[in-house]
């Protein structure tokens, strides 16, 4: 009875394996996973891979405002990015460039809802730096606002009774009449 047992599982395993399809490379294990499934235009997006090797990876897609910089570990990495205001309804592809090899996966990008978007959690694109508030200052000509010869008198005329003074202290402090 038990010889009986294993051959009919030796053969629903077999039978199994043969129907079975096999994988193509396309259905490799791994995957790309947007959330929400069909965002709207301008909105945040959180991406989830599994299968990616290592433990950083970079999500690229002309869906996306700024490619999405995947951190994690265990195969498994995260990481989030914006969808453009500029899009147009359809559907995009996204590319994960792991460590050693490329996984594919879509982004459904929606129709804008009736109601208004709230105000993003974060800047839409990179922020231009140098210099913040001070680029117009910047680009003024500093001559016409500088000192002019006033100022540099008033300077020299303060800077040499400050020599005299320290001249004429020193002198008294050696004399003794301090």
């Amino acid at each position: 009875m038990g010889s009986l047992k294993v051959t009919l599982c030796a053969g629903a395993a077999v039978v199994a394996a043969v129907l079975t399809p096999a994988a193509s490379v396309a259905d490799a294990p791994g995957g790309v996973a947007v959330t929400p499934s069909a965002p709207t235009r301008g909105a945040e997006v959180a991406l989830r891979v599994s299968g990616c090797p290592g433990r950083t990876a970079t999500a690229a897609s002309a869906a996306f405002v700024t490619d999405a910089a995947l951190v994690g570990a265990d195969g498994t990495l995260t990481g989030g990015t914006r969808v453009r205001t500029t899009l147009t309804s359809g559907t995009y592809e996204v590319t994960v460039a792991c460590a050693d090899r490329r996984l594919r996966g879509q982004v459904r990008v929606g129709a804008a809802s009736a109601r208004p978007a709230p105000p993003p959690a974060s800047p839409v694109a990179p922020v231009l730096a140098g210099g913040g508030g001070t680029a117009p200052l910047a680009a003024a000509d500093a001559r016409v606002d500088g000192p002019g010869t006033a100022h540099a008198v008033t300077g020299l005329l303060l800077a040499g009774a400050a020599a005299v003074a320290v001249v004429l202290r020193g002198a008294r402090r050696r004399r003794g009449t301090d």
